[in-house]
């Protein structure tokens, strides 16, 4: 897809699922995902990966607390989504890969090149950066892969990224597991998308170097 296509389809996207969520009732939103809705400033809160934002009702937009917009269009369009249609359940304990969600087998071989590839070749040569990257990030450190977190990536949705370095043979590899809550959460392809937003935050905390 060209990227003049490519953005034209995401606005395309962005429009059609905000004229969806203003219609929608603010009290069956905060129900259904588990959110505070703050009536003062007429918004959702909500915490993506440690840091607080307020997405506005009924005309949506993502902003920080700071006040600075979210202009990711792909990332937009996921929390709209899960705004539009997702719910919030509690997790049963179980982390499933991306091929265990259901529809999951079906998109793998994207998911693998959009996130597991991508997470491998940008974080997998340097473990002590990801690993920096991570403590910021105050993520629990897991006893698997050389180098392995537990974060939480919005309210009661945690997920695993686990490293492996490459050596002489093999080539860093990668693997991500969800709670089994975000299958309630989002759509396959959503959480296809939810990887990309956490590469995405991962080199923006390594950019900036804190959050």
């Amino acid at each position: 897809m060209m990227e003049t296509e490519k953005k034209g389809h995401i606005q395309r996207s962005l429009e059609h699922f905000k004229s969806i969520y203003r219609t929608l009732a603010p009290a069956e939103i905060a129900r259904r995902c588990a959110l505070p809705f703050l009536r003062e400033e007429s918004a959702f809160e909500l915490c993506i990966m440690g840091k607080t934002y307020l997405a506005k009702f009924p005309e949506f937009e993502l902003r920080d607390v700071e006040g600075r917009l979210v202009e990711r269009g792909y990332e937009n369009i996921l929390f709209l989504r899960y705004l539009c249609e997702g719910r919030y359940t509690e997790a049963a304990g179980r982390r499933l890969s991306y091929r265990e969600i259901p529809w999951g087998e079906v998109y793998y071989r994207n998911f693998e090149g959009r996130c597991l590839k991508r997470l491998a070749n940008d974080f997998g040569n340097d473990l002590e950066n990801f690993r920096r990257i991570m403590r910021i990030l105050c993520a629990e450190v897991l006893d698997k892969g050389d180098a392995g977190y537990r974060f939480e990536f919005i309210k009661g949705l945690y997920m695993d990224i686990l490293l492996w370095a490459g050596d002489d043979e093999f080539p860093p590899s990668a693997q991500i597991l969800f709670n089994d809550n975000f299958v309630s959460a989002f759509t396959a392809e959503d959480i296809a998308v939810v990887g990309e937003v956490v590469i995405a935050r991962l080199k923006g905390i390594e950019a900036q170097g804190s959050m």
